[in-house]
């Protein structure tokens, strides 16, 4: 199995928030939360993902950094 970018989750106080899915999206977010609970050895709700999934994804965005050192 390869290894999964998200990865030791961390508690953290959250910040409620409402979005829409597209079906398509939803059902790989679920299905990712399977694939971590079973490589973690845990269970995580799939809505758990969303914050760790964003915050890797503008970690590793060159441009947003770039951009954002500007700022």
């Amino acid at each position: 199995m390869s290894k999964l970018k998200l990865a030791g989750l961390q508690d953290d106080t959250p910040v409620k928030m409402t979005v829409e899915l597209p079906a398509d999206v939803h059902r790989d977010l679920q299905a990712y939360a399977r694939i971590l609970a079973e490589a973690e050895g845990q269970s995580f709700q799939s809505q758990q993902l969303i914050g760790p999934m964003l915050s890797r994804f503008m970690a590793t965005d060159r441009s947003f950094i770039a951009a954002k050192s500007r700022s």
